[in-house]
């Protein structure tokens, strides 16, 4: 006798012929079988065969190569200039603490942050890529050369050799004082 096993038909070899021709076990409800061993609801099944992930953060160490790094760009003489012009600006409104509280300057810095990942060819090349931060400036140090902004999710220090630019708040004046955005 051929049986079909799925879409093929049994081997009479078959070494679980008898099994199989026995089917699917059936039991009754309530029975001591299915109290010990009760349905599992669909949700609970889906775990059980539900992906997981072999390896931890494979993934994300995967799309971290995805990066597009850059090479640090050189400023200009007069881009430097201005650069230097807007930071002592910021240095007089924020020469200490209680004076950047009540000027309450906000600007956005776009700013260098170089490669982190020691696994990465754009780390020993140096090269990094160029973000965006924005908040309010707490302190402009001139003899470490740091910027220190709070931004929302804490507070961020720059070098000033990592600024590309510095623009106010939704173009004001330095002098004009916006509204908290926190």
């Amino acid at each position: 006798m051929n049986a079909i096993l799925g879409y093929m038909p049994v081997p009479l070899n078959f070494k679980y012929m008898d099994a199989f021709l026995k089917g699917r076990p059936k039991h009754e409800k309530f029975d001591a079988f299915w109290r010990k061993h009760p349905t599992m609801d669909t949700g609970h099944r889906a775990k059980i065969f539900a992906p997981f992930d072999a390896l931890k953060e494979f993934d994300e160490n995967i799309s971290s190569k995805e990066v597009q790094y850059v090479d640090k760009a050189d400023l200009d003489e007069g881009k430097q200039r201005e650069l230097n012009h807007q930071l002592s600006i910021l240095h007089g409104y924020t020469f200490n603490g209680r004076m950047a509280r009540a000027n309450r300057v906000f600007i956005t810095v776009e700013c260098f942050v170089p490669c982190a990942d020691e696994y990465n060819y754009a780390f020993e090349l140096g090269q990094g890529r160029y973000e965006t931060d924005y908040g309010m400036v707490l302190n402009v140090d001139e003899v470490k050369e740091t910027l220190r902004l709070r931004t929302k999710i804490g507070e961020a220090t720059i070098d000033f050799s990592d600024i590309l630019s510095i623009t106010p708040d939704n173009n004001r004046l330095f002098d004009e004082v916006p509204d908290d955005p926190w």
